[in-house]
């Protein structure tokens, strides 16, 4: 069988079984199997054409000589899937059918099956392949991902949802573009027939976008419960703080699994490096200079009218002597102790007078 194949791949043919046991008797099949010959369980064939309407493609043929007397069995106690699945559909009552394009050949051999075991029609339906961003073959690095590691990598069920609703599909636009949909909304615009056949890039950009768009419609009592695994149980004590981070930092959140590396930073200042308090090239006595200069202005401001508002109207004068950024960064750096953080009159607010005096002393101390 195996130098038959290897003839009509030669040839260019698709290979197929020969048919060469097709036709002996079952006395002289059970005397072999008696004698310890290896033997599958092949289906008989019909000629001709085997068609059916694909619910995304529409008419899909093929040629059934070209498949030859496929096997079903290994042994009558081995069936293989091509089989299994005719039965299984059966007996589970499955009215569609909806899977991979890359099951196509599957199924006429598959619907020649059911029709000689005289099962019910079944539709069927066949998705596009997912695809790389360079739309070559999904990469492991995606396949190898399962549901439950993107819930770890703080991935919302209702945007992993919409993400994928989005993979080879899109709703009919009457008005402008929408693509956030939630499920409700979802289940009464899908139809299967605006499945695209062409195959669909995984874009993880893409969905973090879409995940970042549900933590900003979340209330922040709301998305505090849904961080809840995401958050070091000591945060927890700070309740009144952490609500207040929360709802500064949720307009940033890609993911949920970001946010510990994003806020850290207002329940314990890291240990940074005092020359990343300068403003480019601002001598570090003059930074020192005007980190006093803010210590004195902020602590004037009563803790109660700690507010962002209050903070911009006392300090952004000041700016207009001393430079912007010769003002502003150190503060920043100061009140964050890191490159990148939300601006210092969020910080203040969040953190408190208490607390961001103490930073800005710190920061003077290094330098």
């Amino acid at each position: 069988l195996e130098q038959d194949r290897q003839a009509m791949v030669s040839q260019g043919l698709s290979p197929k079984y020969s048919g060469k046991c097709r036709n002996i008797t079952e006395e002289k099949a059970k005397e072999r199997l008696n004698n310890g010959d290896n033997a599958v369980i092949r289906f008989k064939m019909p000629v001709g054409e085997a068609e059916f309407h694909d619910l995304i493609r529409g008419k899909i043929s093929a040629n059934m000589d070209l498949a030859g007397d496929i096997v079903i069995a290994r042994s009558l106690k081995s069936p293989l899937f091509v089989f299994v699945g005719v039965v299984d559909d059966f007996e589970m009552k499955i009215s569609h059918v909806i899977r991979g394009e890359d099951h196509i050949s599957n199924t006429p051999k598959q619907i020649m099956l059911q029709r000689a075991l005289g099962f019910d029609k079944i539709e069927y339906a066949h998705l596009p392949l997912i695809l790389n961003p360079d739309r070559s073959k999904l990469s492991k690095r995606y396949i190898d991902t399962s549901l439950n590691d993107f819930k770890k990598m703080g991935y919302l069920p209702e945007a992993l949802i919409n993400f994928m609703a989005f993979l080879g599909w899109h709703p009919e636009q009457k008005e402008g573009e929408k693509e956030i949909y939630f499920l409700n909304e979802l289940s009464e615009i899908f139809d299967i027939k605006r499945v695209q056949k062409a195959g669909a890039v995984f874009n993880l950009e893409k969905l973090e976008w879409i995940n970042s768009q549900y933590i900003k419609k979340y209330d922040t009592d709301k998305l505090m419960e849904k961080l809840s695994d995401f958050i070091p149980q000591n945060w927890k004590n700070e309740k009144e703080l952490l609500y207040k981070v929360i709802e500064l930092e949720k307009e940033r959140l890609k993911t949920l699994g970001e946010f510990k590396d994003l806020v850290e930073f207002f329940f314990e200042l890291p240990d940074y490096d005092k020359n990343l308090l300068n403003w480019k090239e601002t001598p570090a006595e003059k930074t020192k200079s005007n980190l006093k200069l803010l210590e004195g202005e902020l602590n004037k401001i009563p803790a109660s009218n700690f507010t962002k508002k209050q903070l911009e109207e006392t300090l952004m004068p000041f700016t207009e002597t001393y430079g912007r950024g010769d003002l502003l960064w150190p503060l920043r750096a100061a009140l964050s102790g890191k490159k990148n953080s939300p601006g210092p009159f969020e910080i203040m607010e969040v953190a408190g007078k208490e607390k961001s005096l103490q930073r800005v002393k710190i920061a003077i101390d290094k330098i």
